[in-house]
């Protein structure tokens, strides 16, 4: 099975190759070279994947957050004492 590089040195996976490794848009691959110079293509790990480009700093951060604040304490931080009430 063979494919052409196009003007920028990018080829397209076959649609036989790409569906036995169960790839589709947006899916992450990994590049090798085995000591006989040959390619190998392998599905990247879902922990190793970098976030996809578009997403956000705070998509990338979401859920993350250990401390557990109430919702006043967070907005006292922000707009100071003075600015909210205390709900006690």
């Amino acid at each position: 099975m063979s494919t052409t590089l196009t003007s920028k040195c990018r080829v397209t996976i076959p649609k036989k190759i790409r569906e036995t490794m169960g790839l589709g848009p947006g899916s992450q691959v990994d590049f090798d070279v085995d000591k006989q110079g040959r390619i190998i293509i392998r599905k990247a790990r879902e922990k190793e994947m970098r976030p996809p480009r578009g997403r956000d700093r705070f998509d990338r951060v979401r859920g993350r957050a250990t401390a557990k604040w109430k919702t006043d304490d967070s907005m006292r931080l922000l707009h100071g004492d003075e600015n909210v009430p205390s709900a006690t």
